[in-house]
């Protein structure tokens, strides 16, 4: 009898642990997905309660929202070169580790100098974290069904993320608003427990855009900071303008750099496909709406309508939800109308919302609010999905990661500046109500503007099966 088994026989035996391993990986992906998504959106709600804890009025406020997106949009880029170097399990586990550590400083903060700094390391870990979780994915599943099947899965950890953020906010505020930070910590730890079972990662040399990145920090902070710090001091304010100047600076050595560099961070050549520019305009016009509108509406019901943290959290129940349901009939959508009807359709939504938000007036009930923020809710699976595949469809196979990285970047730059920008409106002498009020025709515009762009974009290629 032979005692050697048969090469089928131990593939046979091989399968269910590495099936076992694809789905801890997938787990673990997921919920890194799934946390720093929920960073970005569960603050909201208890900025009032952080604001009464710490101090800091309406700018101090913009920056612990925006530290984090700050960090994330600047590092976004050079996160996959770093992937490639270390591995993405390793990187992944480096970037989760750094925002669980950034994540218990946060709830211990002692004063709101201390939480942005600590929200600002966040925003590295969730920058590194990010693009190494889709690439723990495609690493576990080779397969291309499987493989998209585990990135619908993927996607949908950040799509229920968003949703459970402001009601999550509010429930977690009844005890403290440093509970916001704290539950990252359990979650975080989780993951890393999952990840332990992945397979390692291939690592392979990788240019790092020194100059790129560090213009590009430059860039997005000074324009950034000069945004927020204008709603207290003023636009002709000297450090605002100095700051400004900075920021173009930056983003003229940036250019520069990416045309001369041997590895640039974002080349230049990308922005030759008009759907690339018109699609990184559509991500940046989304955020405004989707990422500013929250924020403005989380200091309204709590400030103008007298609610708790809870309260505007459950407000806000009717757009996330709607918006969670509409996610997985989105791929449908598109397959049945083109991609280009649902992103003109989530754009007009915004705008329509937008525009019905700001002619209701000031004593109209919480409840005609949240009816209103529900077309908000709805532009998200209809709008991103669509935009992310025609983006990919249109770009060589070896920028696709490079594409997706400025996609991405330029969402959270809108979100960013959509921040700062209405913060600043609503802080300026006119009051509160003007101020929202300027926000939301701002928000309209820029998504009547970006739909109008979207014939621009190139069609779908078919392909022959």
């Amino acid at each position: 009898m032979s005692l050697t088994a048969s090469p089928h026989r131990s593939s046979q035996a091989g399968a269910p642990s590495r099936n076992r391993q694809a789905t801890a990986t997938l787990a673990a992906a997921v919920l890194g997905f799934f946390v720093i998504t929920l960073d970005a959106t569960i603050v909201n709600v208890a900025l009032p309660s952080i604001r009464d804890a710490l101090g800091g009025g309406v700018t101090g406020l913009e920056w612990v929202v925006d530290a984090y997106t700050l960090m994330f949009a600047a590092l976004l880029l050079s996160a996959g070169s770093l992937s490639d170097r270390i591995g993405a399990r390793r990187a992944f586990a480096g970037g989760l580790g750094l925002f669980i550590i950034a994540s218990l400083m946060c709830g211990l903060a002692p004063s709101l100098p201390v939480l942005i700094a600590a929200r600002m390391v966040q925003g590295v870990g969730a920058a590194i974290t990010m693009p190494t979780s889709m690439a723990l994915v495609r690493q576990a599943f080779p397969a291309p069904g499987r493989r998209a099947r585990a990135v619908g899965v993927w996607a949908m950890g950040g799509a229920v993320a968003a949703a459970a953020g402001p009601v999550l906010g509010g429930v977690l505020s009844l005890a403290s608003w440093r509970m916001i930070f704290w539950i990252n910590l359990p979650v975080g730890i989780l993951t890393l427990l999952l990840l332990s079972r992945a397979q390692q990662s291939s690592t392979r040399p990788a240019p790092f855009d020194r100059i790129g990145q560090i213009t590009a920090i430059l860039a997005m902070g000074g324009l950034t900071y000069g945004a927020i710090e204008a709603g207290d001091a003023g636009f002709t304010a000297p450090p605002v303008l100095i700051s400004l100047c900075i920021a173009i600076a930056a983003l003229a050595a940036f250019v520069t750099a990416q045309a001369k560099v041997a590895h640039p961070m974002v080349p230049l050549t990308l922005f030759r496909s008009p759907t690339v520019v018109v699609a990184t305009g559509i991500g940046f016009a989304f955020m405004v709406g989707f990422y500013g509108l929250p924020f403005l509406f989380s200091l309204y019901f709590q400030q103008q309508h007298g609610l708790s943290a809870l309260g505007a959290g459950v407000a806000f129940l009717p757009m996330v939800l709607l918006s969670a349901i509409l996610t997985p009939l989105s791929a449908r959508i598109a397959e049945r109308t083109g991609p280009r009807v649902p992103v003109v359709a989530g754009l007009i939504l915004i705008a329509a919302g937008s525009i019905a938000l700001a002619l209701v007036p000031a004593a109209m009930p919480v409840w005609a609010n949240a009816l209103l923020l529900i077309p908000i809710g709805m532009a998200g699976p209809l709008v991103m999905p669509p935009t992310t595949a025609l983006l990919l469809e249109h770009v060589p196979a070896g920028q696709t990661g490079t594409a997706s990285g400025v996609f991405n970047t330029s969402r959270q730059i809108g979100g960013a500046l959509a921040v700062a920008v209405f913060g600043a409106l609503i802080s300026a002498p006119d009051g509160f109500q003007h101020g929202l009020h300027v926000s939301l025709t701002v928000t309209a515009a820029i998504a009547l503007l970006a739909a109008l762009t979207t014939p621009r974009m190139g069609a779908v290629r078919r392909r022959h099966v």
